[in-house]
């Protein structure tokens, strides 16, 4: 799996799952409904964290053993299930397959997760200290108060499920932290080359994590071989190369992947001075020609943005002081965050200019829903309400925009966005219609267009129970209330049909 990688070797990878069957459960919907976007599950990729060990074997046919422990899952949760993995192999490798029936016993303990609440999972002895994201959560690091004990077991504290340290895997590439900032925002078709599946495993993931709290919608591949089901695909040079990200170890691909237009090489890190920025210097893609091309940003991509060279200074100045890299993370973290808020902030403005006043909502008519988002509408908004007016940063914002509108991140931010806000809009509706009197409504109204309304009010109840909307419980009864009111002002004959029904 990992050809020159003796001893432990941890990475992720990431594939495409076999869609002949569902995946969602009603539990997993429930928690995707209040879980951050960025982290509710993927039905169309796996997720698999990888502990891999190589060492010399002379009783081995092959001079060597090799094996891997692997956790598949469909959730993004990097960290917990990295730790997870890094928990359970070194006992499977000693003890054999009783510590693996061991592991899954634990797991098959753990409660199901509900956003916002903390919870303590046990695995083989230990027990795993995680609070679960949620959509209220604020924009910034969380952190966990350790308890004084547990059951007497020995307590790990994961601070987050999913946050890789971003200095840590950035860091050779810092210099141009702005750049890579808009490749991923844009979704550009971008190659991390890394001496180890590590490196380039947890730099992709890295990449993909700057522009959160936006979710990365398009494929990316933190740890891609010869021998993934998409490589003639993503190497063919018949036809321009996807939108993804790909990580890869192997120098065949130095050769293979020559026509992407945007890739990062990553030397050896270990010695190495990382901040220096002259080794670093971007360089044109067509400059990368042979299997020794030297560490660097290969890419012939023209910034929207200006250099903010404040951030580059900061951190350059702590790798001088040794200021902690948790320091680091935490300030890169906030400046990447800051720059996505910028960028998003006058898409959600306009968003909300496009719902419907709640007092134009009426009981008598359908759910209101959200107006179209019009382009051209929203770019003539920026001269005023754009970007500037929270980020000190010059340059053409508009010509960004209009280059993310055709991206499949802008594409998955609104389809999310019109979902979550037309959702609002049903439950304003819902409201609406249990406060009129629709006894009095119905008076007039022939028998097939009252029985008609009664279906419709069961539909929308019935909606509201499957999907698991956060309705208030006086709300639906109060719902079901007006549906016998109106039933028991029917004929008999139809109340009994419509009991029985």
């Amino acid at each position: 799996m990992c050809i020159g990688c003796m001893g432990d070797t941890r990475f992720l990878f990431r594939i495409r799952r076999c869609m002949s069957r569902p995946l969602s459960t009603h539990s997993r919907a429930k928690y995707d409904t209040k879980g951050p976007f960025h982290l509710q599950s993927d039905s169309a990729h796996l997720y698999g964290y990888v502990y891999f060990r190589q060492v010399k074997d002379n009783t081995s046919r092959r001079g060597y053993f090799q094996k891997s422990v692997v956790v598949l899952s469909k959730l993004p949760y990097v960290m917990l299930f990295s730790h997870l993995v890094n928990t359970i192999s070194p006992e499977y490798f000693e003890h054999g397959e009783p510590s693996l029936e061991a592991a899954c016993h634990d797991i098959d303990q753990w409660p199901t997760p509900i956003p916002g609440e903390t919870l303590h999972l046990p695995i083989i002895g230990n027990v795993l200290h995680i609070r679960m994201p949620s959509v209220q959560d604020k924009l910034t690091a969380s952190s966990l108060k350790k308890p004084t004990e547990f059951s007497g077991s020995p307590l790990t504290i994961l601070p987050s499920i999913n946050e890789v340290d971003l200095f840590r895997y950035l860091q050779p590439v810092l210099p141009h932290i702005q750049l890579l900032w808009e490749l991923i925002l844009l979704g550009e078709p971008l190659v991390v080359m890394a001496p180890s599946p590590t490196e380039c495993s947890n730099t992709v993931q890295a990449l993909v994590s700057m522009i959160h709290p936006l979710r990365f919608m398009q494929d990316y591949r933190p740890y891609f071989t010869i021998h993934d089901s998409e490589f003639k695909e993503y190497t063919t040079r018949t036809q321009a190369p996807p939108c993804v990200v790909l990580g890869v170890t192997n120098p065949f691909f130095a050769k293979t992947l020559q026509h992407w237009p945007h890739v990062i090489r990553i030397g050896d890190t270990a010695g190495s001075d990382k901040s220096n920025p002259k080794v670093l210097k971007p360089k044109k893609t067509g400059s990368m020609k042979t299997l020794e091309s030297k560490p660097g940003v290969y890419t012939q991509y023209k910034p929207y943005l200006q250099k903010d060279k404040t951030i580059t200074k900061k951190l350059a100045k702590g790798i001088q002081t040794k200021r902690p890299s948790e320091v680091q993370d935490a300030i890169l973290r906030r400046h990447l965050l800051e720059l996505t808020q910028s960028f998003m902030i006058p898409l959600e403005r306009y968003l909300a200019s496009l719902m419907p006043l709640q007092r134009n909502v009426s009981p008598w008519k359908g759910p209101p829903r959200l107006k179209e988002f019009e382009i051209e509408v929203f770019l003539k908004t920026l001269e005023h309400s754009g970007p500037q007016l929270t980020s000190g940063l010059k340059g053409d914002w508009e010509g960004l925009y209009k280059k993310f509108f055709i991206s499949g991140n802008f594409e998955g931010w609104l389809h999310h966005r019109q979902k979550e806000v037309n959702q609002k809009l049903s439950l304003i509706h819902l409201e609406a219609v249990c406060s009129a009197n629709l006894v009095d409504w119905i008076k007039d109204k022939r028998e097939v267009e009252i029985v008609d309304l009664i279906l419709k009010l069961r539909e929308r109840v019935d909606n509201v129970l499957h999907h698991d909307i956060h309705v208030k419980p006086e709300l639906l009864n109060q719902l079901k209330r007006q549906i016998d009111n109106i039933i028991h002002s029917l004929p008999e004959d139809l109340q009994t049909v419509l009991k029985n029904h």
